[in-house]
C-alpha cells in the first residue's frame, strides 16, 4: 500500500524517527494504528479532572503562561543542561 500524508504528518513522523522514537516511519504508523484499535478515549480519573478544572480556573483568572513563552522558558531550561 502506498499513502500520501500531508506535509505536516509525514514532517511528524520524520521527526519521531529523527528523535529515535520509532525506528522507521512504518514503526510510527503501526503504532498510532494500533492506539486506535485499542483506544478510543481515555478515561481519567478524578485527580486528573481536578487539575484540569484547576488549570482551566488559573487560565481564566490570568495565572497562565502562553504558549510562545513556556516554549522559549523550556528552551532555554533543556540547553542549559
Amino acid at each position: 500500500m502506498r499513502l500520501t500524508l500531508r506535509p505536516d504528518i509525514q514532517r511528524f513522523i520524520d521527526e519521531q524517527v529523527k528523535a529515535g522514537h520509532f525506528p522507521t516511519p512504518e514503526a510510527v504508523v503501526e503504532a498510532a494504528l494500533a492506539d486506535m484499535r485499542v483506544g478510543g478515549e481515555a478515561e481519567l480519573d478524578d485527580d486528573a479532572i481536578a487539575a484540569i478544572n484547576e488549570a482551566e480556573a488559573q487560565a481564566d483568572r490570568g495565572e497562565g503562561t502562553d504558549l510562545d513563552t513556556f516554549r522559549a522558558d523550556m528552551t532555554r531550561r533543556f540547553n542549559n543542561r
